[in-house]
């Protein structure tokens, strides 16, 4: 199958706000909201700031060893895994929710995008290697985002009467079904039997839905090394009780927000306004706000409540119930990774421009933000109507 492509600027895209506009060209009025330029040179000075700090490199090889022991690994992620090992060895990251099938198209070239800066820059950096990893985002909630998929201009739904964190979930026989719905249309398709198969292999009655999405992300991208990692982990969450304990004390994380938010430019749109406590309560069926009240804490929409000591004591023997919001998941991501680059969309790039203060506040160094890549797929039958009309891409 032939391909052409023709390469055009962020700008002349038309699809990215001011702020990504602005970012990608180096305006001087954003450049207090990050702290490494996006360069060789920002990732250098990212790897120094990384390399000062303590990090737990045996907890990160144990919980991956763990979570990859569920469903095999590859050579290529094994190799990786003990470069990680190696105090010269960084990440590079990029994250997503696990939507059904996959979903959008970028998820996939976002992981692409992650796999070849990490291949250049290992290339390109003398003395450090860089390893690719896809941070799940499991914890998400939003099922009507996450359990729908288009397929060839059809709208295909999850009705399932599961509640909480989409990761958590468990494969049912209504998705079971809904493969068995699309796999006409995908069948016909260039590798189409081969997709359902790797579909029918990857979501397993029973099994929760990051396994599931683990076991099809790796089996696509475990030849490339791509490390995924599910940080809805006990483990992990313990390591971070320091920062989930000052959230719960201070609502440092809001303050920071709010602190960057005042000295925002009025041009850029805010992305993400932050709540005075950003964490959620999780539990199977719920994933709730934290919210602070006369006589301690509440989960909202639930009976649940703590005091000020029960609170404490439920974080320091249940943290995996303790989920992070937008505000704090880049932090944690940070956190439990030697990640020196993360790679987003252009909505996640202009949140994390918030975020700044927040990292610093933590005490989490923060990485160069890297834009990823994009790409429009046009048919060949849509590209000679365009021709026909003397249209070009730019239009």
């Amino acid at each position: 199958m032939a391909f052409s492509a023709k390469h055009i600027s962020i700008k002349q895209s038309g699809f990215f706000t001011t702020i990504i506009n602005d970012y990608v060209d180096g305006e001087a009025a954003l450049k207090e909201f990050y702290i490494h330029p996006v360069n060789v040179d920002g990732i250098k000075a990212a790897i120094k700031e990384r390399s000062d700090c303590n990090f737990d490199r045996k907890l990160i090889n144990e919980v991956l060893s763990n979570q990859y022991s569920k469903v095999g690994i590859h050579p290529e992620v094994q190799k990786n895994l003990a470069l990680l090992s190696d105090e010269n060895t960084f990440t590079v990251c990029t994250a997503h929710q696990p939507n059904i099938f996959t979903g959008h198209l970028y998820f996939v070239y976002k992981i692409l995008h992650a796999v070849r800066l990490a291949e250049s820059l290992s290339k390109n950096i003398e003395g450090k290697n860089f390893v690719p990893v896809f941070y799940m985002g499991s914890e998400d909630a939003d099922l009507e985002e996450l359990g729908t998929i288009e397929v060839g201009g059809k709208t295909y739904r999850w009705n399932t009467g599961q509640k909480g964190a989409v990761g958590r979930m468990k494969v049912d026989n209504k998705l079971i079904s809904l493969i068995d719905e699309i796999s006409s249309q995908v069948s016909v398709q260039p590798y189409g039997v081969e997709i359902v198969q790797l579909l029918r292999n990857a979501y397993r009655l029973g099994e929760t839905i990051e396994v599931s999405t683990f076991r099809l992300v790796n089996e696509l991208f475990g030849r490339f090394g791509l490390i995924i990692l599910l940080p809805d982990s006990k483990s992990l969450k313990g390591s971070f009780e320091p920062v989930l304990r000052k959230e719960l004390e201070d609502e440092f994380s809001g303050k920071a927000v709010r602190s960057t938010l005042q000295r925002f430019p009025e041009k850029y749109k805010v992305q993400a306004g932050g709540r005075s406590i950003n964490l959620f309560y999780l539990e199977d069926q719920i994933r709730e706000r934290i919210e602070r009240t006369e006589t301690g804490f509440a989960v909202n929409n639930s009976a649940l409540s703590f005091s000020k000591s029960e609170i404490e004591n439920e974080l320091k023997n249940n943290p995996e119930s303790f989920s992070p919001n937008v505000i704090l998941r880049p932090v944690y991501q940070e956190w439990i990774l030697p990640n020196v680059a993360f790679i987003g969309g252009g909505g996640e790039i202009a949140y994390w421009l918030e975020l700044k203060e927040v990292f610093r506040d933590a005490g989490v160094p923060m990485p160069v933000l890297v834009l990823r890549n994009s790409f429009m797929i046009v048919p060949e039958k849509l590209l000679k109507v365009a021709e026909k009309w003397n249209l070009q891409i730019e239009d």
